[in-house]
C-alpha cells in the first residue's frame, strides 16, 4: 500500500523533476547530458539491485551480466535481422528475465558468501562466451552500427535520448516503490531479517527470491539495451566485466541499502567519479572498493540514511517508530 506523499515530499518531488526536465538546457553540453544519460541507465540497474540486495539480503557479484545478455540481445536483433529496435528491448527484458530464472533456481538456493560466488562465476561465463561465441557475438571486436530508437520515424539524438531513460528511471522508480510499500515488500523485509522467522509467517521463500532476482535481472536487461542503441555498439570490456559489477555493489551500498533513493544517488555519485577515473586504467576498481570499505566503516546504512530527518524521501519507516505508534494506540483511551 504506497503511502501519501506529505507536502514536503511533494514538493521535493516537483523540484527534482522540474531540474531533470531543464538539465539539457541548462548545461548546453552534449558531454554531459551524455554522462546524464549513463546515470540514468546505472540507476535502473541499481534500483533492481538494491531491491536484491537491500530488501530481500540476496548479495549478487555479477549483475553486469545480465546487462550484457540485454545488451547483445538487443544489438544482435537489431544489426542482423530485422526486428525493431523496441521489440528488441522487450526481448532483451525477457532474455534476461528468463536467464535468471534458470540461474536462479539452483543459486538462489545458497547463501551468504557461496552465493556471492556463485554469481560472480555465472558473471565470468557470460564474459567468456561473450569473447568466444564470434559467430554470435563478434567476439573481441563486437558489434557495430547498432541503430538509434526511433520516435515518429525520427531518431533519438542525446538530449531526447536523456528523456527518454529518465522517464523508465521514473516508471522503475514508481513500481518499486509501490512493490517495497506492498505485501511482497514486507515479505522481502522478513526474508532479508530472518528466512525462518519468515518461513513461519507464511513467506514462499524459494518463490520469493526468485521473483525479486528474476526483476532485478529484467532492469538490468532494459538498462543493457538502453546502453546499446546509445552508444551503438556493444563489446566485451568494463561495462560487461566483474569491475562493472563491484561499481553496482557500490552504487547500492554508498547510497544506502533497503531505500530506492538510496540507488539513485548512488547511481549518480559513482557514475560521475567513474568519468573522472577513466583514465586510471584497471586502478578503478581498488578506487571503488576502497569507496565501498569506508561507507561500510563509516555510513553503514549509506549517505541516504545517513542523512536522516534532513531528508524528505523515507522509504521504509523506522522499527521504533512503528513499535512507537503502535504502543502509543495500545495505550489510547
Amino acid at each position: 500500500m504506497a503511502r501519501r506523499l506529505s507536502p514536503l515530499q511533494i514538493i521535493a518531488l516537483a523540484a527534482v523533476t522540474a531540474a531533470l526536465a531543464a538539465l539539457p538546457f541548462l548545461v548546453g553540453n552534449e558531454y554531459y547530458v551524455g554522462v546524464a544519460v549513463f546515470v540514468g541507465i546505472n540507476a535502473i540497474v541499481a534500483i533492481g539491485l538494491n531491491l536484491l540486495m537491500g530488501y530481500a539480503g540476496q548479495v549478487s557479484l555479477g549483475h553486469a551480466a545480465f546487462i550484457a545478455i540485454g545488451a547483445y540481445t538487443a544489438a544482435i536483433l537489431t544489426t542482423r535481422t530485422p526486428v525493431s529496435p523496441w521489440l528488441a528491448m522487450l526481448a532483451a527484458v525477457a532474455l534476461s528475465s528468463l536467464v535468471a530464472a534458470v540461474i536462479g533456481l539452483p543459486a538462489l538456493k545458497l547463501h551468504g558468501h557461496y552465493l556471492a560466488m556463485a554469481t560472480l562465476g555465472f558473471g565470468m561465463i557470460v564474459n567468456i562466451v561473450i569473447i568466444e561465441w564470434v559467430a554470435v557475438t563478434g567476439g573481441p571486436s563486437g558489434l557495430v552500427d547498432i541503430p538509434r530508437l526511433r520516435l515518429a520515424g525520427v531518431a533519438l539524438d542525446t538530449n531526447k535520448y536523456y528523456y527518454l531513460v529518465w522517464a523508465l528511471v521514473a516508471v522503475s522508480l514508481g513500481l518499486s516503490f509501490n512493490l517495497v510499500n506492498s505485501r511482497v515488500g514486507r515479505a522481502l523485509r522478513a526474508l532479508h531479517t530472518s528466512e525462518v522467522a519468515a518461513a513461519t509467517c507464511g513467506v514462499d521463500i524459494a518463490r520469493t527470491k526468485l521473483q525479486v532476482f528474476v526483476l532485478s535481472a529484467a532492469l538490468a536487461g532494459l538498462a543493457g539495451s538502453l546502453y546499446a542503441h546509445y552508444v551503438q555498439f556493444v563489446g566485451p570490456g568494463h561495462t560487461f566485466g566483474f569491475g562493472f559489477s563491484i561499481e553496482l555493489v557500490v552504487m547500492v551500498v554508498f547510497g544506502g541499502l533497503a531505500t530506492i533513493w538510496g540507488a539513485i544517488v548512488g547511481a549518480g555519485v559513482v557514475s560521475v567519479l567513474g568519468e573522472y577515473l577513466r583514465g586510471a586504467g584497471d586502478y578503478d576498481v581498488v578506487v571503488f572498493g576502497l569507496i565501498l570499505l569506508l561507507v561500510l566503516i563509516f555510513l553503514p546504512r549509506g549517505i541516504v540514511r545517513g542523512a536522516g530527518s534532513f531528508l524528505p524521501f523515507r522509504t521504509v519507516r523506522p522499527a521504533h517508530q512503528g513499535r512507537s505508534n503502535r504502543r502509543r494506540d495500545a495505550e489510547a483511551p
